[in-house]
C-alpha cells in the first residue's frame, strides 16, 4: 500500500524538565501528544504509535498529512505555560509505499519520513520535493523550497521543501527563510572545547551543549542546565537556541557579550559561548568559527 507517513516531535521537550520539573513537564508533553493525535484523526489519519515525545501517523494522501501538520503547529503553540517556555513541534512526512504488519508500517518511506522530521527545526514542517508534487493547488501555495541534503541510504541528495504554516500580518504566508543560495552548501561552523572539535555543515546539522554526558559538548557547573542549548544549521545560517534556566552568553569577536535566554541567536564570524554565566566568570567556553568552503 501507499500512504503519507508523518512524524511529529515536541521540540525542546528535554529542556521542559529542567524548567518545569518532572511532573509538570510530563503532563505538558502528554497534552502535546494528545493534541497531535486529535489533529491526525481529524485529518483522516491514524496514529500508528507514540515514541517518547513523538507521534507517528499515516494518512491516505499528502493533503491530509499537510492539514494535520498545520493543525498540530497551531494547537501545540497554544499550550505554552506562563513560565515562558516556548513549545513547538517539528514535523516531517513522506509519501510512498509501506509494508503493513500488525497495524504498524515499515519500509524506506517510514525511514525517510523520520529523517525529515529530524531535519526540521522547531515550528517547521518539512517534506521532500517529490511528496510536495502531490499536493493540491491550494496547499502548493504554501510550499517553499529549501535545499538538497544527503540522506543515509539514498544515492542522490533529497530536495527539502518547507510547508509554511504561519501567516504574516498581511494575511499572506510568512517566509521564514530565504531560498537556499548557491553558497549554502558550503557554509560550515567549527566548534571546539577542551580538545574536542565538531564541524557542522550539510552532513551534520545539529550540536547540543549542556551538563548531560550525552551532549556533544558537556560543560560542568551548577549554573549549567542538563540540556542547556542547541545549535542548528538552518539553510545557510547556524542558529543557537537557549533552553536553560540561566541563559547562554555569546561573545562575537570585537563585540559586547550577548545574553540569550529562551530565544535564538544566529552565529556569525568568530567567537565563544559560555553557559549559565558571563564568559568573564567561566573557565569553560566553546569556541566557534563560521566559514565558507570554496
Amino acid at each position: 500500500m501507499e500512504c503519507a507517513v508523518l512524524f511529529a516531535d515536541v521540540a525542546g521537550s528535554t529542556a521542559l524538565y529542567e524548567v518545569l520539573g518532572d511532573e509538570r513537564a510530563f503532563a505538558l508533553v502528554e497534552s502535546c501528544l494528545e493534541v497531535m493525535g486529535r489533529a491526525s484523526t481529524a485529518a483522516r489519519g491514524r496514529v500508528v504509535k507514540t515514541i517518547g515525545d513523538a507521534v507517528m501517523a499515516v494518512f491516505p494522501d499528502v493533503d491530509s498529512a499537510t492539514a494535520a501538520a498545520i493543525a498540530m503547529q497551531a494547537e501545540v503553540g497554544r499550550l505554552g505555560p506562563p513560565e515562558g517556555v516556548r513549545l513547538g513541534v517539528r514535523v516531517g512526512f513522506h509519501f510512498g509505499p509501506v509494508v503493513e504488519r500488525d497495524a504498524d508500517v515499515f519500509g524506506d518511506t517510514v525511514n525517510l519520513a523520520s529523517r525529515l522530521c529530524d531535519l526540521a527545526s522547531r515550528g517547521q514542517i518539512v517534506t521532500d520535493e517529490e511528496t510536495a508534487g502531490r499536493l493540491s493547488p491550494l496547499y502548493k501555495t504554501l510550499v517553499r523550497r529549501l535545499c538538497a541534503v544527503p540522506v543515509k541510504g539514498k544515492e542522490a541528495e533529497v530536495e527539502l521543501v518547507e510547508i509554511m504554516a504561519q501567516a504574516g500580518d498581511d494575511g499572506r504566508t510568512a517566509i521564514a527563510v530565504r531560498p537556499a543560495a548557491a553558497s549554502a552548501a558550503r557554509a560550515r561552523l567549527d566548534l571546539s572545547f577542551e580538545g574536542k572539535q565538531v564541524t557542522m555543515g550539510p552532513q551534520r546539522r545539529k550540536a547540543t551543549l549542556g551538563r548531560d554526558l550525552e551532549a556533544d559538548f558537556t560543560l560542568r557547573g551548577a549554573l549549567v542546565s542538563r540540556a542547556h542549548a542547541t545549535i542548528e544549521r538552518r539553510h545557510e545560517h547556524f542558529v543557537l537556541s537557549d533552553h536553560s534556566a540561566n541563559g547562554t552568553y555569546v561573545s562575537f569577536e570585537g563585540q559586547p557579550e550577548i545574553r540569550v535566554h529562551h530565544e535564538d541567536l544566529t552565529l556569525v564570524g568568530d567567537g565563544s559561548i559560555a553557559l549559565g554565566q558571563p564568559a568573564a566568570g567561566s573557565a569553560q567556553r566553546v569556541a566557534f568559527h563560521c566559514r565558507d568552503e570554496n
